[in-house]
Order: C-alpha cells, then structure tokens, then sequence
C-alpha cells in the first residue's frame, strides 16, 4: 500500500523545525548571564563619576549663587541677612529688584541648604558648600567648599 508519504521525510523536517524553532533555555540563561555581567561593569564605572559630577556641580552652582549675592548687594548695599532674601523681598531691602535666584537654587545637588553667613568671616559675606554630606569638615566628596577660596 503506496500512499505517495515518505516518513523518513516528514521525521527530518520535523526534526529541522523543532531546531530552528527558537533558543534553548541554556542559551536564553547564558546571554541573560552576560548581560548582568556587562550591566554590572557598566555602572561600577559610570556611578563613581556621577558623583564627582554631582561635586563639581555644587561649586559651579556655589559660584552663580554668590553671583547672585552680589548683585543684591548692588542694589541693596549690603548682602542679605539669610539667603531666603534673595527669592522674597525682605522688608530691609529698599531697592530690591529680585528674586535674584530661584528657591531651587538654595539648595545643593544634594539636597541641602548652602551655608551661609553675613557678616562673614572671610569677606563681607561667607557661602559655604559642604559636599555630599552636607556637614562642615570633610574630604573627597565630603570637603567643603566657599565662596572665598
């Protein structure tokens, strides 16, 4: 009984389909292994430098702030008692032309206040960024940084 169907033909193409199907659960394990690896050496690199550039950040933004300073001193004549002077006009402030700064720029890349003291001890006034940790003293990424260095 001829039905014209080779078996052994339809078994390889079976056999050929199932191959080319997809990937094994060891491939999918092994490549899923490798990405972690990657990830891994990836951000050991990258997060060390953000916060270097979180630092660097801090002093650049010490300096526009103490900017700003000055220029309230040269409408004013004199730097404001505390820092919140320089985003709502203090009753002491005759010819105020503010805000000179935005809220959000009296606060560090980490999230805490500038130091600040007027009259300073450094110069008329003394702005102060104390680094990641946000407390004087401190080296790396905990020294601190002022206006007058």
């Amino acid at each position: 009984m001829a039905t014209g169907i080779d078996t052994r033909d339809t078994r390889s193409r079976c056999v050929r389909a199932r191959r080319a199907g997809g990937f094994t659960l060891l491939e999918m394990l092994a490549v899923i292994a490798l990405i972690g690896i990657v990830a891994v050496a990836v951000i050991t690199k990258v997060i060390p430098s953000f916060d270097k550039g979180k630092y660097k950040t801090g002093k650049i933004q010490l300096s526009t702030l103490s900017q700003d300073i000055d220029n309230y001193m040269l409408d004013n004549g004199t730097p404001p008692q505390q820092l919140v002077d320089l985003v709502k006009k203090p009753g002491n402030a005759p010819n105020w032309q503010g805000p000179y700064a935005k809220e959000s720029q009296l606060k560090d890349p980490y999230g805490h206040d500038y130091g600040y003291q007027y009259p300073g001890q450094h110069g008329k006034y003394d702005l102060v960024f104390y680094g990641e940790d946000g407390k004087p003293g401190g080296d790396g990424l905990n020294a601190d940084a002022g206006n007058w260095q």
